[in-house]
């Protein structure tokens, strides 16, 4: 082996060193597993790509990259926004302060829209409204046939459009026939979608303003804009819920996902629209997270 710089580690000694660091920190479930991320991101490698280096000496640059990662994860910021990027279904995105983190909650949601898009027939029109990050929407753009459904996404943040913006990129010729636009619920689509929409869903903000069981990592790095909404957590529900009738096609579906305590009263709210067929599915722990109804007709 060619003989180390002054004061150089291999890529297994600094795995190691930086999961010393990271165990037993506020938040920190899995050192060892967090610190191999944070090595692989640096390294540009990972999997069986990153144990073939372990032996090998780190480079200044990608050193300095993991030590920075880890001043800011032990200052509380989540991996993802470290990272920059996540995982979600078959995606790979980018995360930033501006948008929500991807979390496995969502993945049902998306998939419990492409259980239902299925009995319709193609082309259909799928509006994901808030889409942050725009992970609904790019799932179903990327999971479904191609040329089968012309998707809009839309978010009144701007930030946010531009996360999306960019992982639209990153999804090649899925994204075809993917709009984005920018505007608040409803207002962003254009008139002429009224009535013909297969399907709208959303993960609309939907805590209450000071719940104290919010995370403090949530509520310290993500968006406010994207996670409050009023006194009760439902005022977007309420929102979205309201117009859904007169925006969906008959028989369209609208999907949202939402609070573990939250299934009574967005049952009510979605009733009270004159939408049917409403049900609560769970999520993975068990709790109540979607939300599922449909226009009549």
């Amino acid at each position: 082996m060619t003989p180390p710089p002054d004061g150089a580690l291999t890529w297994r000694e600094l795995w190691a060193d930086a999961a010393a660091l990271l165990d037993g920190a506020d938040g920190i479930g899995d050192a060892l597993r967090e610190a191999r991320w944070i090595c692989e991101d640096a390294s540009g490698e990972s999997g069986a790509a990153f144990d073939a280096i372990l032996g090998e000496w780190v480079a200044q640059r990608p050193g300095l990259a993991v030590r920075d990662a880890l001043v800011r994860r032990l200052e509380g910021e989540p991996l993802q926004y470290v990272l920059g990027r996540w995982a979600f279904r078959r995606l790979d995105v980018l995360v930033d302060r501006r948008v929500l983190i991807p979390r496995p909650e969502t993945e049902l949601l998306v998939e419990a829209v492409l259980d239902r898009v299925a009995r319709r027939a193609a082309p259909i029109r799928i509006a994901d409204l808030g889409t942050g990050s725009g992970v609904i929407g790019l799932s179903l753009a990327a999971e479904l046939p191609r040329g089968a459904a012309e998707l809009w996404l839309t978010d009144a943040s701007s930030g946010a459009l531009e996360v999306a913006r960019a992982n639209l990129a990153g999804i090649g010729l899925a994204g075809a026939d993917v709009r984005i636009v920018q505007g608040d619920w409803w207002a962003a689509l254009p008139a002429t979608l009224r009535g013909t929409l297969d399907a709208v869903v959303s993960n609309p903000p939907y805590v209450a303003l000071g719940d104290p069981a919010l995370a403090a990592s949530v509520r310290d790095w993500e968006p406010h804009g994207a996670l409050y909404a009023g006194a009760d957590g439902l005022d977007a529900v309420r929102e979205i819920a309201a117009e859904a009738a007169a925006w969906l096609a008959p028989g369209g579906l609208l999907a949202l996902e939402i609070g573990a305590t939250q299934a009574d009263a967005v049952r009510a709210i979605l009733a009270a629209a004159g939408l049917v067929e409403v049900e609560v599915r769970p999520d993975l722990a068990g709790h109540p997270r979607i939300a599922l109804a449909t226009r009549p007709g």
